[in-house]
């Protein structure tokens, strides 16, 4: 086993060979606002497995329990942690994983009767994030969340060394494992300070590429929702139908993001320019999924990077069509919306593998419903992200929302002043241009910044 920190208790990885094996255990809150279904805290369990198997571990067996409320020091009943133990025994199982946020109590007492290593979810999902890191950025921000983790389950690690005696008060001798404990503290400390600052360096270079992107003129779309519902396979196809046809190829694969059957495949975000034709672009951004319990540590550490979310003009869910729990799994989405500061931005939700529906009359394969609740209009689009007609409609779609908040606009431009023209010409959809005594005048389809940006150039 290897450690992290010194935590050799709290946070240890499996050095076997092949996929290590786990028990996977639960509780099911029958009372207070803390109750579920069964079938969602089923739901849940199916998922914690997937989040193992993602994590190279292999589940052999599931124990669950229904109680009121989680022990307090246990999280489970006594009986039911003993039954784990022997479970674990009987299938060899070298780790337990908890489907629930455990309390540092809860990890020491779980760890000393199972005499395993005890991992809960946001363990689980922090090893994850820290396996898919793969920009300076994400992995800053996985292990300030990690860190933040860590930090208050550092009591009582070292409390089987023996604590010296000695005088009373300042005079007192501080036993190993206390000396050690403040080691730690110390170091931690220091090292969150330093991730923080360097977070702040990368969120300074970040912002400085938004203003840049905003000075453009051009809308932002923010494709958001669950992990693996096919964002970044939404992303690809759009950059792969509406590349420009003189682009080489390889330079339009080394513009797509990577995509791949797995949890959590993409964690940065990233941001690429579709074009479909003049004056019809918009910037995309394909961000890091959502899951249900999320770590708060990873949303407060992901904060920079979502912040691409918070300044789009549209926002795309993307939806598992397929998924019997694609309805809580859209609840989910539009709550950690809301929390990061987005949830006044219009949006459109897109079932996704709505040919994988059943039944799947029931869900067109491609085709846009509109609702109208309290006033608001919700868009609903089911499509298959590999197929062409799909992918056009979903764009349709976008630009009809999009246009709906430009202007079509007049301009008289000297031609002394042809930069404005050509600003047009990229920024805009230009409808009609004539050439008269006094200069070019051109009719174009633009949002409110572009007009007010030639019109105030024009009196200059």
């Amino acid at each position: 086993m290897a450690a992290f920190f010194g935590a050799n208790e709290i946070w240890t990885k499996y050095e076997g060979d092949g996929r290590e094996p786990v028990i996977l255990a639960g509780v099911r809150e029958t009372d207070g606002k803390e109750s579920v279904s069964e079938a969602e805290f089923l739901h849940s369990l199916d998922e914690l497995a997937e989040l193992a198997k993602a994590c190279d571990m292999e589940p052999l067996d599931t124990v669950t329990q229904a109680l009121a409320h989680v022990n307090a020091g246990l999280y489970v009943g006594t009986g039911k942690a003993e039954e784990i133990r022997a479970s674990a025994e009987m299938f060899g199982a070298k780790r337990v994983i908890f489907n629930d946020t455990l309390s540092p109590s809860q990890i020491r007492n779980l760890q000393k009767l199972l005499e395993l290593p005890v991992m809960d979810r946001t363990a689980l999902i922090l090893e994850i994030f820290e396996r898919r890191a793969r920009t300076r950025e994400a992995r800053l921000q996985v292990e300030l969340a990690k860190i933040r983790y860590l930090k208050p389950r550092l009591i009582g690690m070292w409390e089987t060394q023996n604590r010296q005696g000695g005088a009373s008060g300042a005079m007192s001798a501080k036993g190993e494992g206390e000396t050690q404990l403040e080691i730690d503290r110390r170091t931690i400390d220091h090292r969150l300070s330093e991730l923080t600052r360097e977070i702040k360096g990368v969120s300074r270079e970040r912002e400085t590429q938004r203003k840049k992107r905003q000075g453009s003129g051009l809308p932002l779309v923010s494709l958001v929702g669950y992990t693996n519902a096919g964002k970044s396979t939404i992303m690809n196809a759009m950059l792969s139908q509406y590349s420009s046809d003189a682009a080489p190829e390889s330079e339009t694969e080394k513009r797509q993001v990577f995509e791949a059957d797995m949890l959590f495949a993409t964690l940065d975000t990233t941001v690429r320019r579709i074009t479909v034709g003049r004056g019809q672009e918009f910037l995309l951004s394909d961000t890091v999924g959502f899951i249900h319990k999320l770590p708060t540590s990873l949303v407060e550490a992901f904060k920079s990077t979502l912040e691409e979310v918070t300044q789009a003009d549209l926002l795309v869910q993307v939806v598992d069509g397929s998924d019997p729990h694609c309805r809580n799994h859209i609840e989910v989405t539009k709550n950690i919306i809301a929390e990061i500061g987005a949830g006044h931005i219009p949006m459109i939700t897109v079932y996704n593998k709505a040919d994988l529906c059943d039944p799947p009359a029931a869900h067109p394969v491609t085709g846009v419903t509109e609702q109208t609740v309290a006033g608001i209009t919700n868009i609903n689009l089911y499509l298959c992200a590999k197929e062409k007609s799909s992918i056009d409609c979903l764009t349709r779609t976008i630009f009809d929302i999009l246009h709906a908040k430009r202007t079509v606009r007049t301009f008289l431009i000297p031609y002394n002043r042809g930069n404005l023209v050509s600003f047009l010409m990229e920024q805009a959809h230009v409808l009609e241009t004539e050439y008269e005594a006094e200069g070019t005048k051109i009719t174009a389809e633009c949002d409110q910044a572009t007009a007010d940006q030639v019109e105030y150039a024009l009196k200059q």
